[in-house]
């Protein structure tokens, strides 16, 4: 008896050893399998901050403005400008942030441990832009300097391998650069050493490093309490996660565009893609566990960052992590396309069966791999919310996660906790690998 969509349907795999090659089928027979947890409809977890605490945050990091550099269309015949131009500044962000890292006068900061993070996280961004370039650019002429070209002047990455102290993390981001871009038709024009003489992009008219390093100082840059590198580090640091928040909304919303139209191969890499996009989130969001907890604490103080309510969550300030945790979600609701079924109003396993078959079957792989990358991106959703709770828990304490209610770190009642044991976005994926794995046992042991 399995239990789906609140509906119980005795339905069990016709288990025939003679038909081994063929698709598992559903029949008349019953047999007792172990039950899957019925799939219930959860309220709506995510509700963002009050508009003051969201506004006071945007404010802080320059958001306005940030925006501004990412919506503006320079370029009418490069139709993934609005996911590549943030995403190049996202990585340029991240160069701003290893020179202040670097630099930073403090003796009791663990360097070493901060230089490792910074050039992984580079490294994730190269590998996303990567990918995202591999079919983006084309012929245009307004993107590209040709052979040969001079690099950027701009950017702070060849800065960088000049300085003595920044030039061994410098070096290898360039090389990581030069290794990333191998499948693309371009590279970009920081110092790498283009070996194989691909034309470079025009990085400093496409990520504008100029405007975007004027953007170094908070709302309070006035007052002096918040002249401090504790207060640099904060502020890139949500600088470039709302960078690749808003490229993750772009990315969603091109697969769904690509579903639509039925291209599941491009659909499947931008799945993939936004998958590896949510653990970018997650790798930035670790960054925090190596501020220094004494001048974190003050700064958060002289912040006035305080949590009253759940809503009131620093994450929660974050109208674009609300948005893209919402659609990525709302994927599911592609399933019935993808698998082209209707949906049974009265709670049939029509879509399990679909999938069964096209597991089975494997006719169409592609969007095997599409179903796939959707629910490895639910996976990536919960780990990011999961990871968040014991950052701040490590970083500000528990009594901060619990909203100074005294409460125990583990309460399943707190809507971190919810949001990370929400029931699976795809009951009926997950019915239809139960479904495969039992009558595969039933079959190898002769029953």
């Amino acid at each position: 008896m399995l239990k789906m969509g609140g509906v119980e349907t005795k339905t069990t795999m016709n288990m025939s050893s003679n038909m081994p090659n063929k698709s598992p089928k559903l029949s008349n027979k019953q047999e007792m399998l172990t039950p899957l947890a019925p799939y219930v409809h959860v309220p709506e977890l995510l509700h963002p901050a009050a508009d003051s605490a969201s506004s006071a945050y945007e404010s802080y990091i320059m958001l306005p403005e940030l925006k501004s550099l990412w919506e503006k269309q320079e370029f009418t015949d490069w139709k993934n400008e609005h996911i590549l131009k943030p995403a190049l500044q996202g990585l340029e962000l991240t160069f701003r942030f290893i020179s202040t890292a670097l630099f930073d006068p403090r003796p009791y900061i663990n360097k070493r441990e901060m230089n490792r993070r910074l050039e992984s996280l580079a490294a994730t961004q190269i590998e996303i832009i990567a990918a995202l370039l591999e079919d983006e650019i084309g012929d245009n002429q307004a993107l590209t300097m040709g052979v040969g070209a001079k690099i950027s002047e701009n950017s702070l990455l060849p800065a960088l391998c000049g300085w003595q102290r920044s030039e061994r993390v410098a070096r290898k981001i360039i090389h990581t650069i030069e290794r990333e871009m191998i499948n693309c038709p371009h590279t970009l024009g920081l110092g790498e050493p283009n070996m194989s003489n691909k034309p470079t992009l025009n990085y400093d008219l496409i990520s504008k490093p100029l405007e975007l390093h004027s953007l170094k100082q908070g709302s309070f840059e006035t007052d002096s309490n918040f002249q401090s590198y504790e207060n640099q580090t904060i502020f890139t640091i949500h600088q470039i996660l709302e960078t690749w928040i808003f490229v993750s909304k772009q990315v969603i919303r091109k697969l769904v565009s690509e579903i639509k139209n039925k291209d599941y191969s491009k659909a499947s890499t931008l799945c993939w893609l936004l998958e590896k996009m949510w653990k970018l989130l997650t790798e930035i969001e670790d960054t925090h566990l190596l501020m220094d907890p004494d001048d974190f604490l003050r700064l958060k103080n002289q912040l006035s960052i305080k949590v009253s309510t759940e809503s009131d969550l620093f994450c929660f300030r974050s109208k674009g992590l609300i948005e893209i945790t919402k659609l990525s979600k709302e994927l599911r609701h592609k399933v019935p396309e993808i698998l082209e079924a209707e949906v049974d109003p009265k709670g049939g396993p029509t879509i399990q069966i679909e999938a069964m078959k096209l597991y089975r079957k494997k006719d169409g792989f592609e969007r095997i791999h599409l179903l796939q990358g959707m629910q490895a991106v639910e996976m990536a959703v919960k780990r990011f919310y999961y990871s968040y709770k014991q950052l701040v828990v490590v970083v500000m304490g528990s009594l901060e996660i619990n909203m100074n209610r005294g409460l125990q770190v583990m309460d399943v009642g707190h809507v971190l906790d919810r949001i990370f044991l929400d029931p699976t976005y795809y009951p009926s994926l997950d019915a239809a690998k139960t479904f495969l794995g039992y009558y595969y046992w039933k079959h190898e042991n002769g029953n």
